[in-house]
């Protein structure tokens, strides 16, 4: 289903929007438009599914065990001596 609505563009939206038109890359300034919600609506999805991502994460470091500064750099030292041998390079 399709609504009408009236809406207000400001002169460079307008501008731009035509020249597409015109351009043949949409049918209809609501081509446009329409294109224009729904990437929007997409984006605003993607953002929400980040911020759920990045809320999950964190509360599993939360409730995860705290790696004081040292132990991480203990820990990351030997990671990277593990790889360097994988590859065969000097530790």
């Amino acid at each position: 289903m399709t609504v009408k609505s009236s809406i207000s563009l400001t002169d460079e939206q307008h501008a731009f929007a035509r020249a597409l038109v015109e351009a043949g890359r949409y049918a209809s300034l609501s081509a446009v438009l329409q294109q224009g919600v729904d990437l929007l609506r997409q984006r605003m999805d993607a953002d929400e599914l980040e911020k759920a991502a990045l809320r999950e994460l964190l509360s599993r470091r939360r409730s995860g065990t705290f790696v004081d500064a040292r132990e991480m750099d203990e820990r990351l030292a030997g990671m990277v001596a593990r790889k360097r041998r994988a590859h065969g390079l000097p530790s």
